[in-house]
């Protein structure tokens, strides 16, 4: 199913098919695809990160346990995870010294501790709708990297005049201001970009256009361990669940 220009309908309109979307991703990671110390779960975070969002993610780390204090991946009970680092189109590195609305985000929280490893987001047209709206989505951003969380990022609104190269161009200015900044191939105006937290930020990032497929894109556990969230398949799934009347209009 190609993606839908979602800014043809109500705000309202896409904040239920963002709901949809969050429980058919935490549905299908909870469902075998990641290893079996992690879960994914639908939650709020606001203000700020609080002492229980710990950088179990750090890449300066190199192994994960599990309660007995045995390596957490490759073995059994490992679901999707892959251990090399993925192949995107574009990928970005830096060396390194949300949110407006009250919203769900699917976290993946490590079983020893129940500690945060990772966030996905879904961009809502709420979050450019002001320039207020935008910063404090790139700073919610910066914030969960900084403190060593791996994220992963689906905008599937267009970049407008507040983000002209999408959401990872927005966020990406504020990470490495003496790289070459970030440009949007034409005719591609939507981002997915995955990123890895702590003191070395890289960011797989796949633009795409309106009217063409989703890519699987990495959620990042332990870099470079990672499992590939099917993005197309929950997107059809959420999109299931939109009423027929506004799934006309798109």
């Amino acid at each position: 199913m190609p993606v839908h220009d979602w800014t043809r309908v109500i705000a309202g309109t896409f904040h239920h098919f963002h709901h949809e979307w969050i429980s058919c991703i935490s549905r299908t990671l909870n469902s075998g695809l990641l290893p079996s110390e992690y879960y994914a779960m639908a939650e709020q975070i606001t203000g700020g990160l609080g002492p229980d969002v710990v950088a179990l993610g750090n890449p300066d780390s190199t192994s994960a346990h599990d309660d007995n204090g045995s390596e957490g991946f490759g073995g059994p009970g490992d679901g999707g995870l892959a251990i090399a680092l993925p192949k995107t189109r574009f990928t970005a590195k830096a060396e390194v010294e949300i949110y407006a609305e009250k919203r769900s985000r699917v976290v993946i929280r490590h079983r020893s501790g129940d500690d945060v490893v990772a966030v996905i987001e879904i961009v809502s047209p709420g979050n450019k709708s002001t320039r207020y709206a935008l910063r404090s989505f790139v700073d919610k951003a910066l914030e969960l990297l900084r403190a060593g969380i791996h994220l992963l990022i689906i905008d599937v609104i267009p970049a407008g005049s507040r983000d002209p190269q999408g959401i990872h161009g927005a966020i990406w200015d504020n990470i490495d201001e003496e790289d070459q900044p970030f440009s949007l191939p034409p005719g591609e105006p939507l981002t997915m970009v995955a990123y890895t937290g702590g003191l070395e930020r890289q960011a797989f990032i796949e633009p795409v256009a309106v009217g063409k497929p989703l890519p699987d894109m990495p959620l990042f556990l332990r870099p470079p361990r990672h499992v590939m969230v099917p993005l197309e398949a929950t997107y059809q799934a959420a999109f299931a669940g939109v009423p027929e009347r506004w799934r006309r209009e798109l």
